[in-house]
């Protein structure tokens, strides 16, 4: 089974920065797609960003594009998500993702995965 655990969320200032990491473990391979998914109480879970394994495309969603960097070490097993210009909009706990078919930015595609880290913006 694919293992994902995330971290480096925390509290910041609005228009502050921070580096989330997601540590990949086990039986997925590089071709899978990577994504980072956010969810804010009261909300849905809502697609960030994604880089796809076939080819490395890069995805963002609309509300991220220009802030938000997502990359991955593939020897190393991580994935990453550089957040600059932070807003309070962008409160919400952080889910790291991997998914082997599917459409990059649907919840339904990912089959596996993490805990989650929760990242706080203050005004």
């Amino acid at each position: 089974q694919v293992q994902l655990v995330e971290s480096g969320g925390g509290l910041v200032q609005a228009g502050g920065s921070l580096r989330l990491s997601c540590a990949a473990s086990g039986r997925i391979s590089s071709w899978y797609t990577m994504a980072w998914f956010r969810q804010a109480p009261g909300k849905e879970r809502e697609f960030v960003a994604a880089i796809l394994g076939s080819g490395g495309s890069i995805k963002y969603a609309d509300s991220v594009k220009g802030r938000f960097t997502i990359s991955r070490d593939t020897v190393a097993r991580m994935v990453y998500l550089q957040m600059n210009g932070l807003d309070s909009e962008d409160t919400a706990v952080y889910y790291c993702a991997a998914a082997s078919s599917g459409a990059y930015n649907l919840k339904t595609s990912y089959s596996f995965w993490g805990q989650g880290t929760q990242v706080t913006v203050s005004s």
